[in-house]
């Protein structure tokens, strides 16, 4: 019996120490997988950026080494560390060991760091605890100061000495816990994307980034955009935008609600409008907001209400047309955003969104007032815009017409044998065993109809070449009556890849109504044709149906050869030979090209052998059909001399797909003769079963070249 579990007073602790980062990672750095051990690494780069923003140092270098260890080096004032008077401690175990200390929580009063990145006193001491080892070499007051931590502990204690030497700042080497974090190897893509995001929300600062690839060889880059934000939004737009980059600038005091402190705010823009590219950007005292919060709230308001007003004023909306939104404008906006302020509300320490009311409001008033001063003072601009933002909102509502249209007609719920013309549904359910025969025409049906097994095998035919699908537009497509009875019948929907129909289909494998699907076409020219049209349909619309091996060929033999109770199909001349050469002396019927006559003259050597006790001689069977070959991939192996009818090349990247998904075993053969119609079969000669011992095992699809 289990001993039962007390739960009292001495049941509650708390974590102490390094054991509060160490223990809950997560809960400082958002993660305790790669993308906290990243933000661990822009703790340690904002301390540097805020004292470069001061004026004390215009260079950040940070050093990528092959251990994954991380080097960040500024020549700022240098970290405090000696003794605090005031707080009766070393300001070493304040910064580095203790949570909620640090030197920027009087921010608002002027007194230092204005506008920065860290905050809240937690950055470097929660890096420190989640370290393998942090070395610390800190350069100020004439002295030099060193320090040792290995996991959260100090070692050796504060080491001090003289320093002679011009030059001050701060230099930290650190390697993440693999105790702490599940992954530590951070991305070369990682440092030269946060340094590049630096350097373009602090202008003039240069970044460089020393990447070991050797050991003691470095590879070095460098970042620094004078014009900050302006700069990197005219690199964004290119030559051949629609209208120049704006720069707005703006600085005011705010407050986040009637009763709460005014703080300060400074609002940099740099906006632009093309047709080719769409960017939005917003930044809050360096720390790029990958959700954006309040800023991305303020451009929605403001954008949209100033360029409506636009299209009202000078009638650009016609006659009961409905209002642009956001979605119109962003497609063809190029914003950059770069706030500071000295209060800052971020979501949580991640710093990925701010949520300051008070800084929303500012942004909302100043973009307003300045993209209607634009409006008015560049009227060629501002036709350009609202004609361009028009132009995204209407191909916007046609694309969700047609997604509308199309789903209607695809995911209706329906009675498909009765609106579905000439489709003869089966008996069973279960859609592991259900199998649907595509045909070439009515007397293909007929044929197939009579010859499946109506428990599980269904038959639809087309009438006639179905449209090329490879090249045409999907309003052509399923204009097309025959492909949307097709995908009706199907029922999985469509997969539909272009921007203007990103949601038109739901495409759901496990709404296939079908284990098999099998394309059932003459053995001509014209069947062929029909074949790969069929194919290049299902390549376009619905691939996954090919590559999950869904989609079946039924081959006609070229020739049937019946020896007493016995029927044998033949495929190509080799094999009708072989056949021949087995019951020479005995009496057997050849049907086929050539139409040859029964054999009566040569005697009954032997019996002629069981087709399924010898399936790689004889791959005919008393069944009679055609033989059903899986169109791509599949576990069943081809028989050797398994002959496949000449077929039109499929073109393109549809040839490729089709090649690369099967076993690529095709060659070029001379035209054999003309074959019998795949619907020929004889009514009552069996069943249209993939499931009988006899039939012919599968065959991979491999349009010839």
């Amino acid at each position: 019996m289990a001993k039962k579990q007390t739960y009292g007073n001495e049941s509650i602790t708390s974590l102490k120490g390094a054991d509060r980062v160490r223990l809950r990672p997560a809960v400082i750095f958002g993660s305790d997988g790669i993308d906290g051990c990243q933000h661990s690494i822009f703790e340690i780069l904002s301390n540097s950026i805020d004292e470069a923003r001061q004026g004390f140092g215009k260079e950040i270098t940070i050093t990528r080494f092959l251990d994954h260890s991380v080097q960040v080096e500024d020549h700022g004032r240098g970290i405090p560390v000696d003794y605090n008077n005031k707080e009766q401690r070393y300001n070493w175990e304040l910064v580095f060991c203790e949570m909620y200390a640090g030197g920027k929580y009087n921010n608002d009063s002027g007194e230092s760091y204005e506008y920065s990145l860290g905050l809240n006193g937690l950055g470097l001491c929660a890096t420190q605890y989640a370290s393998e080892y942090m070395d610390v070499d800190i350069r100020r007051d004439g002295c030099r100061y060193t320090l040792h931590f290995e996991r959260g502990e100090n070692v050796g204690g504060l080491q001090k000495e003289p320093y002679a030497k011009k030059g001050t700042g701060s230099l930290i080497k650190w390697k993440p816990d693999l105790q702490v974090f599940t992954d530590i190897d951070v991305s070369l893509e990682y440092y030269l994307d946060i340094l590049k995001r630096q350097a373009v929300v602090n202008a003039g600062i240069t970044f460089h980034l020393k990447n070991e690839v050797a050991p003691g060889k470095f590879e070095t880059t460098d970042f620094c955009y004078e014009n900050g934000i302006l700069d990197h939004a005219r690199e964004l737009v290119g030559e051949d935008a629609l209208t120049p980059v704006q720069f707005w600038q703006s600085e005011k005091k705010v407050r986040d609600r009637a009763d709460m402190a005014l703080y300060n705010v400074k609002i940099n823009v740099a906006a632009a409008f093309s047709n080719r590219v769409h960017v939005t950007e917003y930044y809050h005292n360096s720390s790029w907001l990958e959700h954006g919060g309040a800023p991305d709230k303020a451009v929605r308001n403001a954008f949209v209400y100033q360029i409506d007003a636009y299209l009202k004023q000078n009638n650009k909306y016609n006659k009961n047309e409905s209002k642009i939104t956001f979605q119109d404008v962003e497609d063809c906006l190029v914003i950059v955003i770069s706030s500071f302020s000295t209060q800052t509300s971020y979501e949580n320490q991640t710093k990925k969104a701010i949520t300051n009311k008070g800084i929303q409001e500012a942004m909302v008033e100043m973009l307003r007032h300045n993209l209607e001063v634009y409006f008015i003072e560049n009227p060629l601009d501002a036709e350009k815009i609202a004609g361009q933002v028009l132009v995204n909102k209407r191909s916007r509502e046609d694309a969700e017409k047609t997604r509308l249209n199309l789903k209607g007609k695809l995911t209706a719920k329906m009675d498909i044998t009765g609106r579905v013309a000439k489709f003869v549904d089966c008996r069973s359910k279960d859609v592991k065993e259900r199998e649907i025969f595509i045909v070439e025409g009515d007397s293909a049906l007929g044929s197939v109809k009579q010859a499946r097994d109506p428990n599980f095998q269904a038959v639809m035919p087309i009438r006639g070449k179905i449209l090329n699908c490879l090249k045409a537009d999907y309003d052509k497509i399923f204009k097309s009556e025959i492909i949307t009875d097709l995908i009706k019948v199907l029922g999985c929907g469509v997969q539909v890849k272009s921007k203007a129909n990103k949601s038109i289909g739901a495409f759901d494998m496990d709404n296939l109504r079908w284990s098999k699907i099998i394309l059932c076409t003459d053995a001509d020219v014209d069947g062929f044709h029909i074949r790969t049209m069929l194919l290049t349909m299902l390549y376009r619309l619905t691939p996954d149906l090919i590559e999950n091996n869904k989609v079946f060929i039924a081959e006609s033999p070229l020739y049937e050869i019946t020896s007493k109770d016995k029927t044998y199909f033949a495929y190509n001349e080799r094999e009708k030979e072989q056949f021949l050469q087995e019951l020479e002396g005995q009496k057997y019927t050849i049907q086929g090209p050539g139409r040859e006559r029964p054999r009566h003259d040569e005697p009954d050597h032997h019996e002629p052998q069981d087709p399924a006790a010898h399936p790689g001689k004889a791959r005919g069977h008393p069944a009679g059909g055609p033989d059903v070959r899986r169109a791509a991939g599949g576990q069943l192996k081809r028989p050797q001399g398994l002959h496949r009818p000449a077929r039109q090349r499929v073109p393109g990247r549809l040839g490729r797909v089709l090649r690369e998904g099967g076993r690529n075993h095709a060659k070029k053969e001379t035209a054999a003769p003309r074959p019998p119609r795949c619907g020929a079969i004889s009514p009552g000669r069996g069943r249209l079963s993939s499931r009988t011992s006899a039939t012919p095992c599968a065959r991979t699809l491999c349009p010839t070249p």
